[in-house]
């Protein structure tokens, strides 16, 4: 079963609690996913890491319950 894209974002508030996150569904299948997450956490760190601060907060259902997620990070203006 896909991953609901209301959850995708409810994991990444968890644990980025500042974060403002856009949620969109690619493909229309609620199986790809776009994601423009901006959060002050990402403050000093390369894309990598930002991005996989991002992939630890949605847990180990990416490549599963979570198929494709297209994931922009920024810092907040």
């Amino acid at each position: 079963m896909a991953m609901d894209g209301e959850e995708i974002e409810r994991r990444i508030k968890a644990a980025l609690p500042d974060a403002e996150v856009i949620m969109v569904d690619l493909a229309g299948d609620g199986d790809h996913w776009g994601a423009r997450v901006t959060s002050a956490a990402f403050a000093g760190k390369s894309r990598v890491q930002q991005h996989k601060l991002v992939y630890a907060a949605i847990g180990p259902t990416v490549g599963g319950d979570l198929h494709a997620l297209a994931l922009q990070t920024f810092l907040p203006a």
